[in-house]
């Protein structure tokens, strides 16, 4: 999962999304909300907080959150299958700043006339769902997340009282 796939030249209305693997499956977020892709490091852990949070971590002079991409899927937790291959892709909305662990990163999808479709129906209701929509790609699927539901980020409107 090394590969490019990119167009020479953009087009108008072209999304670019960058892949990963969590688990089994692929995922991938708007480009344009990921800052970087680190190596893991030290975390510090939080005391009390929720087990999706694997700790905080010093990103030049910044304190950022780490969440374990698995457990904040709902997937059971196991060893990545090439361990090496870990990586955390720093997300960013609206300022704020949120790792998240992935089992390893993949290409870099341009994402043209491709028709996203919406979550597969039957899947538990929940209103911090991550995922926007699934994107059919290879022969198989990329599940598009949506990064301020995935990072649990509020946006000024949800801070007005």
């Amino acid at each position: 999962m090394s590969a490019v796939a990119v167009a020479s030249s953009p087009r108008d209305g072209e999304q670019h999304w960058l892949s990963f693997q969590i688990g089994h499956q692929l995922y991938a977020a708007p480009l344009l909300e990921v800052s970087e892709v680190i190596r893991g490091g030290e975390l510090t852990p939080v005391p009390g907080a929720s087990a999706d949070l694997l700790g905080i971590t010093h990103l030049r002079g910044r304190i950022v959150p780490v969440l374990d991409g698995r457990l904040r899927l709902g997937l059971h937790e196991q060893p990545p299958a090439d361990p090496a291959g870990v990586r955390i892709v720093m997300l960013s909305h609206a300022g704020q700043l949120v790792g998240l662990r992935v089992d390893a990163v993949g290409e870099l999808l341009c994402i043209g006339d491709a028709v996203i479709a919406p979550p597969p129906p039957g899947r538990a209701s929940r209103s911090d769902d991550p995922v926007s929509g699934v994107l059919s790609w290879q022969g198989g699927f990329v599940a598009l997340f949506d990064v301020r539901r995935l990072c649990r980020l509020t946006t000024e409107s949800d801070d007005v009282a």
